[in-house]
This record gives structure tokens, sequence and C-alpha cells, in this order.
């Protein structure tokens, strides 16, 4: 049976955004129109649906990591800030964003909270990563049927 590990990132991330918006555990909050994802950017998203991008994207982490916790999402999700003529640094991403979208996917049903050690998949959140990833190899087999040599 395929898994996340047999779909590529970008698609399975691409396509998770678009079944986690039609889901009701997971909304935007309103302040995620305006919000910067972290300190390290100049700009707030241009993509309106990025809040089910980051979720699906965290999602995906936390089913290849987990458990993981906010501070290593923080750290994943950074980059370089510009410093006008000093050297670039790095700076870690919004720890709000990050925290909220565990809340979210918690209340889901998908992720569950382990002591100390960060979030990790529950059973219900597992089955539904593979058997969404199963039905996405599958359209994929269809697609490009040079695929079916690395079933």
């Amino acid at each position: 049976m395929p898994t996340v590990y047999d779909i590529p990132a970008s698609i399975l991330i691409r396509r998770l955004a678009q079944d986690l918006k039609n889901r009701n555990g997971v909304e935007a909050p309103d302040w995620a129109l305006y919000v910067k994802t972290g300190t390290h950017k100049e700009r707030a998203p241009d993509d309106p649906d990025w809040w089910y991008t980051r979720c699906a994207s965290v999602l995906r982490k936390i089913y290849l990591k987990g458990p993981i916790g906010t501070e290593r999402l923080r750290i994943v999700y950074g980059g370089r800030k510009r410093r006008g003529t000093k050297p670039n640094r790095f700076q870690k991403g919004s720890g709000a964003v990050v925290r909220t979208v565990l809340q979210q996917l918690e209340r889901a049903g998908f992720v569950i909270k382990r002591g100390n050690k960060g979030r990790e998949m529950t059973s219900v959140g597992r089955s539904y990563m593979d058997k969404f990833s199963a039905t996405l190899k599958q359209e994929l087999e269809k697609a490009i049927p040079e695929l079916e040599k690395y079933s």
C-alpha cells in the first residue's frame, strides 16, 4: 500500500491543502489575511489559501518526523532575515501560526500531544494520510503510466 513516502511532497501538499479546505476541523483564523509567517518575511503571503497549505505541510512533517514540537517546526519554517548592509541571519518562523495550526489539527483528530515531546499522528490521522496517498498514487499512475514500474 502506498504511503506518504511514495508521493512527491509538492503534489501531496497541494492536494492535501485542497482536501483540508473542505473539511470542518481546519479553517483559517481572521488574522491570517494580515499576518506575516515570520520576522524574516517582509510581507504577508500572496496566496489567499496559504493557511491550508501550511496545515498540509505541518501534517506531512508530523507524519514523517513525529513526535515534533513547536520550536522544531518554527525552525523548519524559518528563513534568512535581510538586515540591510549587515550580513543576513537566520530567524525562526512565526510561533503563533505553528501553534494555531497544531491546535486545529488536534481538534480535527489528526494529531495528539505526547507529553513534552511534541505532537504525533493519531491512528485516525495516519490512516487518513495513508488512504489519501493511496488514492493520489492511483491518480498519478493513470496520468503518468511510467510510474507503475516504481510500485
